[in-house]
Formats: structure tokens, C-alpha cells, sequence
């Protein structure tokens, strides 16, 4: 009962926002081009799948570019590649005054439903989906 309350007075919040023209923001970096009116503001990947494939795509990346892709603040992606590099899936090597990210792509995904499966797995398979959607 009480999640369902939750779950009322969210999407209610949602919809208030959606209907009243919620503004772009770096923190709103979400398509929402393609979704209904009514819908909630998440995403299938996380923000850490997020921040792993901008560097998978782009190992000397800065962490402001992540930031502004991923559509949030600097500080908090500094939190995420060092939660990453302290679970072992990011090394860190520095190239003069810039850092050079190395992903550790033979490292299972945490979740128990998911661990059969490797970083570089999905990694990959969003590689080819962005390719195919290329041609």
C-alpha cells in the first residue's frame, strides 16, 4: 500500500513536470523526442554503464566532456570512475597533464542476475548497435 502511494505521488510529480514543460538541463540530458507525455524520467542503463561507455568510446576523454554527455555533474562522475576504479573495472594512467582510462572489460557485472556477463560484453554489444544504426 504504501509503495503504491509512493509510486502515485511520484508520477504525479512526473506528469506536473512532464505537462508544464520540464526545461533541458545538463541534468535532464535525457531524449525525451521519443517518449510519451506522460512518462517517467529513467533509462534502462545506469549512470555508471553511462559514464563506462563514454570512456569505452573515448579512453582520453575529460571527465567535463563525460559529464556534459551524460548529463550530469563533473563531481558526480569523479565519484563514479573512482567507484570504478576502486571494484577493479577502471585503471587510471596519466599521459602528461591528462589521464588516459583503461576499462577492465573481463570483469563480471555485479548483480547476481547479470554476473554471467562481462563489462566488455556490453560494452560490444552497444558498439555494434551504434554501428548498425550508422549504416
Amino acid at each position: 500500500m504504501i509503495h503504491e502511494l509512493y509510486f502515485v505521488i511520484l508520477y504525479s510529480a512526473v506528469s506536473e513536470l512532464t505537462r508544464t514543460g520540464m526545461k533541458k538541463t545538463r541534468r535532464n540530458a535525457l531524449n525525451t523526442a521519443s517518449l510519451p507525455a506522460a512518462a517517467p524520467p529513467w533509462t534502462f542503463l545506469t549512470k555508471h554503464t553511462h559514464v563506462l561507455w563514454c570512456i569505452y568510446q573515448e579512453p582520453e576523454i575529460r571527465l567535463r566532456d563525460v559529464a556534459e554527455r551524460v548529463g550530469i555533474t563533473e563531481r558526480m562522475v569523479q565519484k563514479i570512475v573512482a567507484e570504478l576504479v576502486l571494484c577493479g573495472y577502471l585503471r587510471i594512467e596519466k599521459n602528461g597533464r591528462r589521464n588516459v582510462y583503461q576499462l577492465q572489460v573481463d570483469q563480471p557485472l555485479r548483480h547476481a542476475l547479470e554476473s554471467h556477463c562481462t563489462v566488455g560484453q556490453i560494452l560490444e554489444l552497444l558498439h555494434r548497435s551504434k554501428r548498425r544504426a550508422r549504416t
